[in-house]
């Protein structure tokens, strides 16, 4: 996740002009009842009212018009599979874009205009990493992974995990949502667990004081949540409620918290009361 990216040249400035430059397949009507069987199998999304519904509909028929499916290892890819990810890819787009307030904004999607492809597995995939230490010496091992955005390039997600959703949202976890956020965090060139921020953000004048007002209010809350782990780990007391996973980095703790921000609110903001505040300033602004 740390590979670098050329930088966007202002991408909140971009995605007002997204759709006019960008040529692409035009749009399909996603079916009704293939629609209402997405939304009653996913809480988070029947949670949502009527206009959101409508919004994030259309979100998804741009976004099957300019994404690619493949399935891994024989998976055949349906109409329902494909929906299933645009729709929860989309919803942390649901209110960005908008200069009317009315959300499922099209010009959101600027924010994955990085690449095409996103690729379901059958289950966990297996990804090869390798590291060199102080010596020199280059060590490779396997990883097992549920999903992993690639810097500049394609999504993978495993397609059991994207399809218990509607289940796994009672634990907060999504991986589809988790992973669409690692893109949105990439868009400034590095996985720095901070998206690119629009003007004024929290009253800050500048990208810099914007950056840093994210990040003191993200990091205490990630540095909190790894006290938890340890003591959970080491002292046998009570585990947290997200996934220990989001310790590993502070762009990992961004990604996991932005998880169940949208899959179960309620809980999330009893757990992290600041980053409900702070992710509502971003992801559901003012208009």
């Amino acid at each position: 996740m740390s590979t670098a990216l050329p930088r966007p040249a202002g991408l909140w400035q971009n995605v007002r002009h997204w759709l006019s430059k960008r040529a692409g397949p035009p749009t399909r009507d996603v079916p009704d009842a293939l629609w209402q069987a997405i939304v009653a199998n996913h809480p988070f999304l029947a949670a949502l009212s009527a206009d959101e519904q409508t919004g994030l509909r259309r979100l998804c028929q741009h976004f099957l018009a300019h994404k690619e499916f493949h399935g891994a290892h024989g998976l055949q890819v349906t109409d329902a599979m494909a929906l299933a990810v645009a729709a929860q890819a989309c919803l942390p787009l649901l209110h960005l874009g908008s200069s009317t307030g009315s959300p499922g904004d099209p010009r959101a999607l600027a924010w994955y205009d990085d690449f095409v492809g996103i690729v379901l597995h059958p289950g966990l995939a297996l990804a090869r990493r390798d590291i060199i230490d102080d010596d020199g010496i280059v060590h490779q091992w396997q990883e097992e992974l549920a999903g992993e955005a690639m810097p500049g390039g394609p999504v993978m997600l495993s397609w059991p995990d994207v399809a218990a959703a509607g289940e796994s949202a009672a634990q907060g976890y999504n991986v589809v949502i988790h992973e669409f956020i690692h893109k949105m965090d990439l868009r400034d060139g590095t996985a720095d667990a901070c998206p690119p921020l629009p003007p004024g953000f929290l009253g800050q004048q500048g990208v810099r004081a914007a950056r840093q007002a994210w990040l003191a209010v993200l990091t205490p809350a990630w540095e909190a949540f790894c006290e938890q782990v340890i003591r959970a780990e080491r002292f046998g007391q009570p585990e947290p409620w997200l996934d220990a996973y989001g310790a590993q980095s502070l762009d990992e703790f961004l990604a996991v918290t932005c998880e169940a921000y949208f899959v179960n609110r309620a809980e999330f903001g009893q757990h992290f009361p600041s980053l409900l505040t702070l992710f509502d300033a971003f992801f559901r602004p003012a208009r």
